[in-house]
């Protein structure tokens, strides 16, 4: 497993609380982009933001998953829902999908129960800290996620068009082409392409 290398505790003096994207154990993982914020090249808004790809695959995907899972059985969060870990460590996730048995009442606070599945689009954060970059996050965040108790990680890389599949009873964490089918739980599956091709999104 890849070491973290965390951000340096200084930067926290520093940095605007509303460019903090996640806590990892108490220390800020930051929004990619927050030192051009703080170099006065881009604001708080621009870096928090999506592109639009992203935007209109997290939208897809939510629709599509919404019409397809037994939502009397599962629960279906969107737009960087918060999940609280343990005190000062929580992570945000594009979709989560939750069993309802064990949600009960919302509270307007962060999720503390592991959902059982994750879905991710891109990274978000600075992985400058991170070893390894973009790889060294994804990998550690999809860990501390498994370890939580989720059962299933989908990771999609825009950039590639690529999606990491990462379950927790498989040690074999492995990567597809949006072309390829990929199970979400029980008989739901997603095709990323087909998804796509068939609202006519060209990218």
């Amino acid at each position: 497993m890849v070491a973290e290398k965390k951000p340096r505790r200084s930067s926290a003096r520093t940095v605007p609380s509303a460019l903090i994207y996640e806590m990892w154990a108490g220390k800020p993982v930051y929004y990619k982009g927050y030192r051009e914020v703080l170099a006065g090249k881009k604001t708080i808004q621009e870096v928090m933001s999506c592109s639009d790809l992203q935007g209109v695959l997290v939208s897809i995907l939510h629709g599509t998953l919404y019409g397809l899972i037994d939502r009397k059985q599962y629960l279906l969060a969107t737009n960087e829902s918060g999940l609280h870990l343990a005190t000062n460590e929580h992570l945000s996730n594009d979709i989560a999908i939750y069993e309802k048995v064990n949600v009960g009442k919302l509270r307007d606070k962060y999720f503390d129960i592991p959902p059982k599945v994750v879905i991710e689009v891109d990274i978000k954060a600075d992985v400058a800290e991170f070893e390894n970059g973009n790889d060294g996050y994804l990998m550690q965040k999809a860990r501390k996620l498994l370890d939580f108790g989720v059962e299933r990680v989908l990771w999609i890389v825009t950039n590639v068009q690529k999606t990491y599949v990462i379950d927790r009873n498989d040690p074999t964490w492995y990567v597809v082409d949006w072309s390829e089918t990929i199970k979400v739980l029980d008989e739901c599956t997603l095709n990323i392409g087909q998804l796509l091709a068939d609202e006519q999104i060209e990218y």
